[in-house]
């Protein structure tokens, strides 16, 4: 097969902007599963706040375990100060039963897990069993004796020893059977538990071991806090002894919001990754004073209320968070605190004042939207008071009018059109910012970025945001975002962990939230954690070393996509590859991002100009045979990034690159 592409670099006309390593960042909120499957608990409703989902009263997740007739269970009031609620159990002593609750876990192994309990009991209880068995066979895996040391309320520890993983266990808080007996009368046989909860000893910052190993792989550069539940969240509620925080509804998505990952939780888990934190703020239902408090929080001194607190949290240094974000699609419908563009930004007016006199030395990101309608009303009215505008770009087959019967082929194009769209929309704003001197100083944030499969067919538990075809979208949209890297600084991927659409670490057996999914554990994998092929592409893109952008031009075929709706962009003729080139500080080393979104084998020659390159070249490729393949519990690794060595000779011939297949080729300077 002789060449069909071309692919040319000028390596002598670097750009005189750096690439932001901000731009390969990730995004962390509390939304569905994404706390659930990022923190390292195996329990659920560790604080008993949920409604009974039996006819006993008995919390959420947990069920009643007894083979006493006559126990009897109810939720009362937690322990003074704490939240949730506490589980009361009541156990007949003549009817010589265990009693306590139980609930299903997938606990790996060998492991130590540190139990901790929160109870009180009439005082003929003496001691609890906390144990762990398989479900399947009874085998018991390890088991904890608590001696209740007071009819009051205590914090008992304990360590419990698992020899071995397993994905169907049920961990036991009861009375056992062999207790010694009491006389019954009207104060006996009463256990109160106000929390349970398991924390496997290898946990960092309190998030699975496995997910901080990924994301640390990830580079991300920043992390991102925020997402549509924190126009609801007040900071406050994150902060201190972690059984003192309150149980909060998650307004947006449903459920709990989890009180375990606040604020401190947040910066611990960006200095264990080496990343800048990005924390959104609540406009929604806070208040410019609260934003203000939140910064004074994280950035002021110990000589200062916010600081003092803090300090009495046990983190005595500023934490010194640079980047804040006003408002999280303030344009929505679904948003709390939604408003007009002009509202909006007078809003930000008040918010931008509060939050730069608690620090000035902050920058500052603003909601903005792709309708340039909204953008013009918030750069004119508060333009000068910030350093960002944000924009959300999702991307899918709905707005071509195709839906899951139109042809697979044809929804492939209109997913790999992705980076079309993002170029449209970064030029429109573009334009708008530089239309008055006042505010052409505002660089851009694309602080979400995904694909999304309209209609949003995560509801039936398909996995299309994990596909190699996903992966391809997201690595072009990527290459756009380096491309116009001279005025986008920063990038978050949607989501991290599970979450909402294609979080690109896998926890689990959720292809996506698996809102209307199966229930989680049915492919009998719950504890196998991957990276869907997107994360293979973030991975692989924060990890090289590109620092200035160099000009490249692509001869190459062409693709249309049969879009049934007008698009604001032209679809008919979209070259097959998508291509950035760059090269590092010293200017020792040439990288080019390679995307082939062509559904047919691309052979492309290579002409370097201006650098004398080494004979040999590195080929990183992320590839398989259709692009609709995902990664999963079954088959967590049958996409992933692979390392070659390719002598430069063959790039000069015409090198073969896979359908629907993402790049990235390392050409070093000759010595």
């Amino acid at each position: 097969m002789k060449p069909n592409a071309k692919i040319t670099i000028d390596c002598s006309r670097k750009s005189e902007h750096t690439v932001n390593p901000f731009l390969f960042g990730h995004f962390v909120e509390d939304i569905r599963d994404h706390m659930e499957a990022m923190l390292a608990f195996p329990l659920k409703d560790m604080d008993f706040e949920s409604e009974s989902e039996t006819k006993r009263e008995v919390s959420g997740s947990w069920y009643a375990y007894t083979n006493g007739r006559n126990t009897k269970y109810a939720l009362e009031a937690p322990a003074p100060k704490h939240s949730g609620r506490a589980q009361r159990i009541r156990v007949l002593s003549d009817d010589e039963a265990y009693a306590g609750i139980a609930q299903k876990a997938a606990l790996k192994g060998p492991a130590d897990y540190t139990l901790k309990l929160v109870a009180r009991a009439s005082v003929e209880l003496k001691y609890v069993l906390v144990e762990a068995v398989d479900r399947r066979t009874e085998e018991l895996l390890g088991q904890a004796r608590l001696d209740l040391a007071s009819h009051n309320w205590r914090e008992y520890e304990a360590v419990l020893t698992i020899p071995r993983a397993c994905v169907d266990a049920e961990v036991r808080v009861y009375v056992p059977a062999d207790h010694p007996r009491w006389t019954d009368h009207v104060s006996t046989g009463m256990l109160w538990l106000d929390h349970v909860s398991l924390l496997p000893a290898d946990s960092i910052a309190m998030v699975k071991r496995e997910v901080i190993e990924m994301t640390r792989d990830l580079n991300a550069g920043m992390m991102r806090l925020a997402g549509n539940y924190i126009s609801a969240y007040h900071w406050e509620h994150g902060v201190g002894p972690v059984l003192e925080r309150p149980v909060m509804y998650n307004e947006a998505w449903g459920g709990w919001t989890s009180k375990y990952f606040g604020t401190d939780e947040f910066i611990r888990f960006c200095r264990e990754l080496e990343v800048e934190p990005l924390i959104c703020v609540n406009d929604g239902s806070g208040t410019p004073e609260e934003a203000a408090q939140w910064i004074e929080y994280c950035n002021g001194g110990a000589d200062t209320p916010m600081g003092a607190l803090r300090a009495a949290n046990g983190n005595p240094e500023p934490y010194n968070v640079r980047y804040w974000e006003i408002g999280n699609e303030v344009w929505g419908g679904w948003q709390v605190g939604t408003c007009s563009a002009e509202e909006f930004a007078h809003r930000t007016l008040s918010f931008a004042s509060a939050m730069k006199k608690a620090d000035p030395s902050i920058a500052l990101l603003v909601c903005g939207h792709f309708d340039q309608e909204w953008n013009k009303a918030v750069l004119d009215i508060a333009g000068e008071h910030f350093e960002y505008l944000t924009l959300h770009l999702y991307h899918g087959y709905g707005p071509f009018g195709m839906n899951r019967s139109t042809p697979a082929e044809d929804r492939y194009k209109a997913i790999a059109a992705y980076p079309e769209f993002t170029r449209h929309h970064i030029k429109r704003t573009e334009e708008r910012i530089l239309s008055n001197t006042k505010h052409c100083h505002v660089k851009l944030a694309i602080t979400e970025y995904n694909t999304m499969y309209y209609p949003n067919t995560i509801r039936k538990g398909l996995p299309n945001e994990h596909t190699l075809g996903a992966a391809v979208a997201n690595a072009a949209n990527l290459n756009e975002m380096i491309r116009c890297s001279d005025l986008v600084h920063i990038g978050s991927f949607s989501d991290l962990v599970n979450g909402w659409l294609g979080g690109c670490i896998r926890v689990g057996d959720y292809y996506a939230d698996q809102y209307c999914g199966k229930e989680p554990g049915w492919s009998g994998l719950p504890l196998t954690v991957y990276g869907t092929p997107t994360y293979e592409v973030m991975r692989l893109y924060a990890n090289r070393d590109v620092t200035h952008l160099l000009p490249v031009a692509a001869e190459c075929g062409t693709f249309a996509v049969p879009s049934l709706k007008e698009t604001p962009v032209q679809l008919d003729a979209l070259p097959e590859l998508d291509i950035v080139a760059g090269t590092n500080g010293n200017q020792s080393s040439v990288t080019l991002f390679i995307v082939n979104r062509s559904l047919d084998e691309v052979k492309a020659e290579l002409d370097l100009q201006g650098f004398e390159a080494s004979g040999e070249t590195t080929l990183y490729e992320i590839t398989s045979d259709c692009y609709d393949d995902i990664n999963s519990v079954f088959e967590p690794e049958k996409i992933r990034c692979t390392e070659r060595t390719v002598p430069a000779e063959e790039w000069k011939r015409g090198y073969a690159l896979r359908p629907s297949s993402v790049y990235a080729l390392e050409i070093k300077k000759k010595q």
